[in-house]
């Protein structure tokens, strides 16, 4: 399956992303704020027109000058300042597509101008929505915008609506063809490391190659990149990706950081299993709850693992306790292992690879029809499905249609009747017998009627 084109909202503070945002993706997503600076956090969300598929991202505004910054910085924004400019141009890299958003009623600012310089230096199309028009006869405001020397401006109402219509036509014609005799063949497994700042990933990375290859610092966010690295292990080949620190909610700082997430996304999209470091001193946090969200949401298999643990006191019921915890505050990833490891001493580091060649392994485990049909038989017999106004739920025929993750479509009479808990059970009981570790497996109801089409 070929990935979504990364749409990326960018713009100074206060020029309306999030509500346009929300308005692309047809839902109230992003928090909405007259306060500059509002949007702390990375927010990324599916969205379609014209019958074109995109990811839309929505950021902070961009920071760029010390003198003229456009919102109040916190210490360690001032701190990173003079890469600001490098670092965004980076993240133009990994948007398919950029979108400028800027302020239609205030006119061209000093700040606008010096994030069209940025954009300015990236080959992906550039579009410039100048918001904040609600009535059409401000829209001639927008022909100031040409000036930026960006590409096409569109007058938009991100509050009403108006003319983003045509924007996103303009966004859809911009997508880049998908060529498949551009990708090249590349058959090893690719592992993301993913985590909070300053959790050890880098750390992590050099142990595993057996070489300092990440600049590793003490000073959270240090690393903004994200890193490959090719490994052999037993004759299987790997590809490691270091990436960017995600910080908890509230603590992401405007632009550099927010880009990092961005990366990290895009990181995603392309991994095969993502190792979750959890601090072993602090904890599961929400922020790694959150994390693993992400994890799920890109269908990606996981592997969570307690570093640091060579600092943890511990005696003989310290692990199992610990391990309990942790299962309690990440239960949604239940089914992924998990590895007590000391990146710094390098204990049970060893035990990672071959921990990832077996969620991989589940990752493309296929059962046939029959034998899937058959342990259907069994869960149906054990927990009758549900019925509901005389009605009963009935289970005709179930098949895996995908792997990576694996997929499975089950045709009913009502598919409306499969309620989150009997789907909860039919996934335990698969996972009871074929326990898929480490992998999310996605299960599908359809009326006997519909189409049997790929996903």
């Amino acid at each position: 399956m070929k990935r979504k084109a990364l749409v990326a909202l960018v713009g100074r503070p206060n020029v309306g992303k999030s509500t346009l945002f929300n308005r692309i993706i047809g839902r109230r997503l992003a928090v909405v704020s007259e306060v500059a600076g509002t949007t702390r956090d990375r927010l990324y969300a599916d969205a379609e027109w014209g019958g074109a598929a995109f990811t839309v991202v929505d950021t902070g505004g961009i920071e760029v000058t010390e003198g003229r910054s456009t919102a109040p910085l916190s210490q360690d924004s001032e701190q990173f300042l003079p890469l600001i400019r490098q670092q965004a141009a980076v993240a133009m890299e990994d948007a398919d597509i950029i979108v400028q958003v800027v302020d239609g009623q205030t006119g061209i600012t000093a700040a606008d101008r010096e994030v069209a310089d940025i954009l300015r230096q990236t080959e992906k199309p550039v579009i410039v929505a100048a918001n904040k028009l609600e009535s059409s006869k401000l829209w001639d405001n927008a022909y100031e915008f040409y000036e930026l020397g960006l590409g096409e401006v569109f007058a938009i109402s991100s509050l009403h609506g108006s003319g983003t219509g045509d924007l996103l036509d303009a966004i859809v014609e911009s997508i880049p063809p998908f060529d498949p005799d551009d990708v090249e063949e590349d058959e090893s497994i690719k592992i993301a490391i993913l985590g909070r700042p300053n959790v050890g990933k880098s750390t992590l990375l050099n142990k595993m190659i057996g070489e300092e290859r990440v600049i590793v610092s003490p000073i959270a966010g240090t690393t903004r990149d994200a890193i490959d690295e090719k490994l052999r292990w037993h004759g299987q080949d790997f590809t490691i990706i270091d990436t960017a620190g995600i910080r908890r909610r509230g603590k992401i700082d405007i632009g550099i950081e927010k880009y990092s997430v961005l990366r990290a996304i895009k990181t995603l999209r392309r991994a095969d299993v993502a190792l979750l470091l959890i601090d072993g001193e602090e904890g599961a946090t929400a922020q790694d709850a959150h994390i693993g969200g992400m994890l799920i949401d890109e269908n990606v298999g996981v592997i969570m693992l307690v570093n640091k643990w060579d600092l943890v006191e511990k005696d003989t019921h310290t692990m199992p306790a610990y391990e309990k915890k942790v299962r309690q505050e990440m239960a949604f990833l239940s089914y992924a292992p998990l590895l007590f490891i000391s990146a710094e001493t390098g204990q049970r580091v060893n035990k990672i690879l071959e921990t990832v060649m077996e969620v991989q392994e589940a990752r493309h485990h296929r059962l046939s029809t029959a034998e899937l049909n058959d342990l259907m038989r069994d869960i149906l017999a054990h927990h009758p499905p549900p019925t509901k106004g005389g009605t009963q739920l009935k289970f005709y025929f179930a098949t895996q249609v995908a792997v990576a993750p694996p997929t499975f479509v089950f045709f009913v009479n009502r598919p409306e009747m499969v309620h989150f808990g009997y789907e909860r059970y039919i996934e335990n009981q698969l996972r009871e017998r074929y326990p898929f570790p480490g992998t999310p497996v996605r299960l599908l109801f359809r009326g006997r009627s519909d189409d049997r089409k790929k996903e």
